[in-house]
């Protein structure tokens, strides 16, 4: 099952006596990120009790006898070894260093040992590296960083890796995507042991949003797949980056790769880990926000320019990735970047959807819905009110994105502002996952 729901799978096996569930082992490696590492220390190391965060007892473990050094060259030195893994009821593998280099046999042994005596296993970002390679993720379905979730896929072809998913939960073996993501995944194994007021509490003092929607399309770029350099098909994964501007299908880039259609999609899933339609939807959608963020072609244009065969194609595959309307998406992004103090050019889209009457009417109408605190009428629908004083009874569309106002990196990305979501503030937002079967 990936990211929040209203039901949690149930571990599969039952603690063991001598593990404690409120004590979490962190298992570090020389090599490894200090900003993922710190992370479950972060949440889990701190006695957050006064803000009614229950406390949980942290051992921070070193899974190998070498000096553990970490980004920039700090040294660190952990207060136990892979022994104490023996008390944990979660044990949290935050990174490993590189996903060329196999994992020390030790700490693949004392991992698997845990999970036999019914610890939680958490893998974050590249941590879901270790869990695989200790056969903890085999029929699984896991995660990771984009970036890495075609090498997992290709290295371990017995895990389903989803790369769009920002934190997987299968009950006692849950994996994350990169960074921010494993944030996410901590406040998600919170408020699985303590309920969603306490990981309401630690969001707020991490300063986090409790719980982010969406998954990790917003953030994929066009850079192709690590080690696809060398696979036949990476002429044409190039050549379908570089004509995304031409309306063709899959079954054309299976001919220009001389192999059947079947055989073409068990290369290219095997490759980059995901099926080639779902991957040239996905590249389509990323060039259609690059030119609503960097041009002035209507969304008309954009859809031609992107491969899509009609506007409404690209508005509903740009929504069910992004959350948004391909209009609205761009008014959010420059609300937030305006250039040069140009005036809001919304009333005259909307004056020219009026007089042409344009299919783009209705996003327009969304936008300025988020621009004034005064009824709105849908065509042939009834009045509706938008503003911080009022809640729609069914908002059009669920949002995407995180919270406004957030700094731009790739723990965040462009969405719309309350108003134009149709959510007055302090709503409660969507579950941060989707469920729906992986692999």
């Amino acid at each position: 099952m990936s990211q929040d729901s209203t039901t949690v799978p149930e571990t599969s096996r039952k603690l063991s006596g001598r593990r404690r569930r409120e004590i979490v082992a962190v298992l570090l490696f020389s090599g490894g990120p200090i900003f993922e590492s710190s992370i479950p220390l972060s949440v889990f190391g701190i006695d957050r009790q006064d803000a009614g965060v229950p406390r949980y007892r942290l051992l921070v473990c070193a899974g190998e006898d070498v000096p553990l050094r970490t980004t920039g060259g700090l040294e660190l030195t952990a207060p136990y070894g892979l022994e104490a893994l023996s008390r944990a009821g979660t044990v949290v593998v935050p990174a490993w260093r590189s996903i060329t280099q196999p994992p020390p046999a030790a700490a693949l042994d004392a991992l698997r040992r845990a999970h036999e005596e019914g610890a939680r296993i958490v893998g974050l970002c590249t941590g879901a590296f270790v869990l695989a390679a200790a056969g903890l993720l085999d029929g699984r379905p896991a995660t990771t960083h984009w970036m890495y979730a075609p090498t997992l896929a290709k290295r371990y072809p017995s895990v389903h890796v989803d790369p769009r998913e920002l934190f997987v939960d299968d009950g006692d073996v849950l994996t994350s995507a990169g960074t921010a993501a494993g944030i996410d995944l901590c406040l998600h194994i919170v408020r699985t042991d303590h309920g969603a007021d306490a990981a309401g509490a630690l969001a707020r003092r991490l300063v986090v949003p409790p719980r982010r929607s969406g998954g990790q399309e917003r953030y994929l770029d066009r850079s192709l797949p690590e080690e696809i350099g060398a696979d036949p098909l990476a002429e044409v994964v190039a050549w379908a980056l570089e004509h995304l501007h031409e309306q063709f299908d899959v079954e054309a880039l299976a001919a220009r790769a001389y192999m059947s259609r079947r055989t073409f999609d068990r290369r290219f899933r095997s490759l980059t880990g995901s099926a080639p339609l779902q991957w040239l939807i996905t590249q389509r959608v990323l060039q259609a926000q690059r030119l609503l963020e960097t041009s002035d072609y209507s969304v008309d244009e954009v859809a031609g320019r992107c491969g899509f065969r009609s506007p409404v194609a690209l508005r509903g595959h740009f929504r069910r990735q992004l959350g948004s309307s391909p209009a609205a998406y761009r008014a959010a992004y420059r609300a937030r970047r305006p250039q040069g103090g140009a005036p809001d050019r919304v009333p005259d889209r909307l004056e020219r959807a009026e007089r042409l009457g344009g299919g783009d009417r209705t996003e327009v109408l969304e936008q300025r819905a988020g621009e004034h605190t005064m009824p709105l009428r849908r065509p042939g629908g009834p009045v509706t009110h938008t503003g911080h004083h009022h809640h729609p009874p069914h908002p059009p569309h669920p949002p995407g994105g995180t919270e406004p106002g957030k700094p731009e990196s790739d723990a965040y990305a462009p969405r719309l502002p309350e108003q134009a979501t149709g959510r007055a503030p302090g709503r409660p937002t969507l579950p941060g996952q989707r469920e729906r079967p992986v692999g």
